[in-house]
């Protein structure tokens, strides 16, 4: 089974929303052996949604689209795929009496208003896919060759709930018993850059048998994606286990877990197994430390708390750091870092301190010290270390990284004190 996406809306085209609903669907198809041969993205014009979706017929037979299901002029998906259709519309008054009971249970008002009528007109012929988490039903519209279009609303949550509970169902049905999946299996790697990953493992290509392998990299490293394609879901299984192994070896040090990891999970778990605590102390990175940590379940039971020094009036007051350091090296070095480390793992009595400052930019830098110039120190029980780095990319970017990498020195640390 090939099929198409078709995810529609103005705010796609115009750059303000990223199409992660096209991406999850082509996920949750991959994984039941249901290929996507193209994905199109068109805006709110009924011109633009009848051809791509007649183009897409035409193809293959079989059509998902996203979006336009709302009760707003702009919500054209319906009335229009019809129209490819050659169907009528029809309103389907137990969806009214559904939306009705939905608006008043939720104190919006009595009466339910008349834009939002229009989400129970219905094509002829159409089979509704019920909505357990917004308003806008979805519909499955097939004609007599067995061409078929699945319609969705574009809420990332309801398309993701009525996928799952709608419309895979039916998928599974059509594919059969011998559809082979699509499996992936990821290895997150970081503190190394993507070529240099590449001319490790290229000795290990030869030996994947039949696998691809994909090199992605981010601002918190390099994932590495290896494909399965084309087998049965225990032999697959067993692959990426065996290749996957062999890339983590490859890889060393820089590989820090697998699937979709958190950086901040894996250092938490360290503190958990060795029964430590941790405090930070930041500058440029202006608390995104800590909330990468504290965004962590159970990090309550680790995480001490932390101290923003962005001023050096507060790295020497609420930290330690000494004057004759800061006029000697400036705030952005690795002895105002070592010391904000020291300095607020003594304040928090904690096991572990980790420090960043930097110069996150656009502006700030100097000849010596250009912007991305960022300088990261680890406290482990009184020995400390410390590093510097220039990051490259904008403010954000720069900030992103720096907790990466600082995140990294702690897991190194606490791997080399085991």
């Amino acid at each position: 089974m090939n099929i198409e996406i078709v995810t529609i809306g103005d705010e796609l085209l115009l750059g303000f929303t990223l199409d992660s609903n096209g991406a999850h669907i082509a996920r949750e198809l991959a994984a039941i052996g249901v290929s996507v041969s193209r994905r199109t993205s068109v805006g709110d014009d009924a011109t633009a949604i009848a051809d791509a979706v007649r183009e897409a017929l035409e193809r293959t037979g079989a059509v998902i689209t996203t979006g336009g299901l709302g009760p707003t002029s702009d919500d054209l998906t319906k009335p229009t795929i019809a129209a490819v259709f050659g169907r009528a519309m029809h309103m389907d008054e137990a969806i009214i009496e559904a939306l009705r009971q939905r608006w008043v249970a939720r104190g919006w008002g009595k009466e339910l208003p008349e834009a939002n009528k229009q989400q129970g007109l219905i094509p002829e012929g159409a089979v509704v896919l019920t909505n357990r988490h917004g308003s806008a039903p979805g519909i499955w519209l097939e004609d007599e060759r067995g061409r078929w279009v699945v319609m969705l609303p574009g809420v990332p949550r309801e398309l993701r709930g009525m996928f799952a509970e709608e419309v895979l169902p039916k998928l599974r049905e059509r594919g059969g018993p011998g559809a082979s999946p699509v499996v992936s299996s990821t290895i997150r790697t970081t503190g190394v850059s993507e070529s240099a990953l590449a001319d490790s493992l290229k000795p290990l290509e030869s030996r994947l048998e039949g696998l691809a392998l994909a090199f992605l990299p981010g601002w918190a490293g390099v994932d590495l994606r290896l494909t399965s394609s084309g087998r049965a879901a225990g032999e697959s299984a067993a692959l990426l286990e065996r290749a996957g192994a062999e890339l983590r070896v490859v890889a060393g040090q820089f590989a820090y877990g697998a699937g979709t990891d958190d950086l901040a999970a894996v250092v938490l778990d360290q503190l958990r197994s060795g029964g430590m605590t941790i405090a930070v102390a930041e500058s440029c990175t202006g608390g995104l430390l800590g909330g990468r940590i504290t965004a962590i379940p159970g990090s309550s039971h680790f995480f001490l708390g932390g101290v923003i020094a962005y001023s050096n009036e507060v790295k020497a007051t609420q930290l330690g750091v000494g004057d004759d350091t800061l006029i000697a090296h400036g705030a952005v070095s690795e002895e105002t870092a070592r010391e904000m480390a020291t300095g607020v793992r003594a304040r928090y009595r904690a096991d572990v301190a980790v420090s960043i400052t930097g110069i996150a930019g656009p502006d700030g830098g100097t000849d010596t010290k250009p912007v991305g110039t960022v300088c990261v120190a680890v406290d482990v029980r009184g020995t400390v270390t410390s590093s510097k780095r220039q990051m490259i990319g904008d403010r954000e970017e720069v900030r992103l990284r720096s907790t990466q990498w600082a995140l990294d020195l702690v897991r190194r640390q606490l791997t080399a004190t085991r």
